[in-house]
């Protein structure tokens, strides 16, 4: 009895162990890299809406372990079940209890409001999906047809396969441009040039294919990045496609003198935020200088009585007093100029271990808009802070935040960096992503999650172990002297009640970012 019980317990102390490796441990290597680009591929959908009267009286069963990864048409904020045996879970708190009984429904409305002009501003043709059905005579382009606005193409791709008849007959329709012939084909009538209908017969299928390779599209109505839908048809068939208006992507590049090696102090600026605490600020550019001496150190500073920071390649913002943590990391973001900006706090020390060098590399070398590094706690410890998000999808309450912590794949070429989507407060990022997400200004002595939930989707976010800043010691020894500034930090920075300060995330998160929970 005694025997079974032991090997009883092995088996669950190893399922238990390999569920969490399973968990923690990189699935893969990715590289992402800088590639050439390929090939571009085409994705033709079946119409699905069409199949489900044509074969519905066709059984079927249901393949759970599939259905079960498909969304559904309502998020939940409920934890998951499965693993209420091995984690103990409260559940997520709804966001939508910050707000009062009284003022909830006021609430809903407005950010429902805004959410429908949120959708108006992003949302175009390009997003719906365009099924190129099977048998049809018509071949057309399914995606990459661009123009830029109020400009005129050859619209490429298009012909006709029919079977021998007397006459052959095609149409294009459009919304926002006109069409045209860049040349005219004999035996090809032509009606309807220069508007947003044309049609286009012949007698010989060779000519009326012919005719189509000088199909020109113009875009009539200016909107500097939207799209409009060509409708293609012949007798009994009509296909889609969309036409791409949008101005080119203008690069923004910053011109650095070629050298061996990374010229760090061109390509890096080091900004930080501090508020009444001198003393560490300056042990800490007093470390970086050991090391980077001619770094740019940009400092944006809220404190009531600022005290002088000077030295060489140093640039000290005054804020007015208890402006904020978010609006200071926007005041030093906006005043960096060079392509890369290291964030970091003002308690951090840089040792041998802080290689800007390799954080460089990472981001020169693939496509990450921002790679974080570690923190070393006076313990030894190290936290890098590496977390997955995923919004599920929601109905008229809000999505659903999910947090996890891990990440989803090593990089290929750099064995000690991952890919993940929000990383620890000490990070390299390209100076432009940022300035694009920015930083909640609202967010006043403490936040960071919430930078990362707003650039969801739009950052590329990595993280290396091999590259370490110390943090100063938070311990203050009995006989040690605690300034006044001190004191006064530690009342602004640790209220007695953090009350406030969750309810005012929760309303960020509730109407800015239209979320009903957050799972974690």
């Amino acid at each position: 009895m005694r025997l079974v019980k032991t090997l009883t317990c092995t088996v669950v102390v190893v399922v238990l162990c390999l569920f969490i490796l399973s968990y923690l441990l990189p699935g893969k290597t990715v590289d992402i890299r800088y590639q050439s680009s390929g090939s571009h591929s085409t994705h033709l959908e079946e119409d699905l809406s069409d199949s489900q009267d044509k074969y519905k009286h066709i059984a079927y069963s249901r393949k759970e372990s599939v259905v079960r990864l498909l969304s559904g048409a309502d998020c939940r904020c409920e934890p998951d079940p499965s693993l209420k045996s091995l984690f103990v879970r409260n559940s997520p708190p709804q966001l939508r209890e910050a707000f009062s009984a009284s003022e909830r429904e006021d609430v809903e409305q407005r950010r429902e409001r805004e959410y429908k002009l949120f959708l108006q501003r992003t949302k175009s043709p390009v997003d719906e999906l365009i099924v190129a059905k099977a048998n049809s005579p018509l071949e057309f382009p399914t995606q990459g047809v661009e123009v830029r606005p109020m400009k005129t193409i050859l619209l490429p791709g298009l012909r006709l396969k029919a079977p021998p008849q007397e006459l052959y007959k095609v149409d294009v329709k459009a919304e926002l441009g006109s069409f045209d012939v860049a040349a005219e084909v004999a035996g090809v009538k032509v009606e309807g040039e220069g508007g947003t209908h044309l049609s286009l017969s012949s007698s010989q299928l060779d000519n009326l294919n012919r005719q189509l390779q000088f199909l020109t599209y113009t875009n009539t109505v200016f909107h500097p990045n939207t799209a409009d839908t060509v409708q293609f048809e012949t007798d009994g068939h009509r296909a889609q496609f969309t036409v791409k208006i949008r101005h080119p992507l203008i690069p923004k590049l910053y011109d650095v003198k070629s050298q061996s090696g990374y010229n760090i102090s061109a390509l890096v600026t080091i900004a930080t935020k501090t508020f009444l605490r001198y003393g560490k600020l300056r042990e800490m550019i007093d470390s970086v200088r050991k090391y980077y001496p001619e770094v740019t150190i940009i400092v944006a500073d809220d404190s009531d009585k600022p005290e002088k920071i000077q030295g060489a390649f140093i640039e000290h913002y005054i804020m007015p007093f208890r402006k904020g943590w978010f609006a200071g990391r926007n005041l030093a973001v906006s005043q960096t100029k060079t392509k890369y900006l290291l964030w970091v706090d003002d308690d951090f020390i840089f040792t041998g271990d802080t290689k800007i060098e390799k954080m460089v590399d990472v981001l020169e070398r693939t496509t990450l808009d921002m790679v974080g590094g570690s923190v070393r706690e006076v313990t030894r410890f190290t936290a890098t802070y590496r977390h997955q998000l995923s919004v599920e999808a929601g109905g008229k309450e809000g999505d659903c935040l999910e947090i996890r912590k891990g990440y989803y794949h090593t990089l290929e070429g750099f064995p000690n960096c991952v890919v993940a989507d929000a990383i620890i407060n000490f990070f390299l990022a390209r100076t432009e992503k940022i300035q694009e997400v920015g930083f909640d200004p609202h967010l006043s002595r403490w936040g960071h999650l919430e930078f990362f939930v707003d650039g969801l989707g739009r950052l590329h976010v990595g993280s290396c172990s091999d590259v370490i800043v110390d943090h100063a010691s938070k311990i203050k020894l009995p006989w040690t002297r605690t300034d006044k500034s001190e004191i006064l930090y530690k009342t602004f920075r640790y209220p007695q009640s953090s009350e406030d300060g969750q309810s005012l995330q929760s309303r960020l998160f509730f109407f800015k970012n239209r979320l009903r929970c957050i799972k974690s």
